[in-house]
């Protein structure tokens, strides 16, 4: 059975968030704005998603 992915997609900028925002986008794969990164669906990276879902959007 295959795994679950979702996409997630940085759509707000980093500018002014607090540092362990940026480093959990980071630890996401997301680099600069409208980059994305296609990830297992796992209750760690839901976690880290539900933390910064402000600046992302997630689709699947």
């Amino acid at each position: 059975m295959a795994e679950k992915k979702v996409k997630v997609t940085l759509v707000r900028s980093l500018i002014g968030t607090k540092e362990s925002h940026r480093a959990t986008v980071r630890g996401l794969g997301l680099r600069r704005m409208h980059s994305s990164a296609i990830l297992e669906d796992t209750p760690a990276v839901r976690g880290m998603i539900n933390k910064v879902g402000y600046l992302l959007k997630c689709e699947g």
